[in-house]
């Protein structure tokens, strides 16, 4: 249902939960993905149950259309 792109991963993940959290002047983000494929070119295991991320840099969270999921088809 989500596409996560971060800095250093590529995630796709049927549940998507997001916390922001700021310290000393620093923000941090926190996700929790779960049912998640995980890209990462050193990892052998790409299906995960659950995914915890934490990063300072930038975050970009998509839902992906119900359309294209349903019909397996892409726009």
């Amino acid at each position: 249902r989500y596409v996560v792109e971060t800095e250093r991963r590529f995630y796709l993940a049927n549940e998507v939960e997001r916390k922001v959290h700021t310290d000393a002047g620093r923000t941090v983000v926190e996700l929790e993905l779960h049912d998640a494929w995980v890209w990462d070119m050193y990892r052998q295991n790409r299906f995960v149950s659950s995914v915890s991320v934490l990063t300072f840099k930038d975050v970009n969270i998509e839902l992906l259309p119900t359309q294209e999921l349903d019909t397996g088809e892409l726009a």
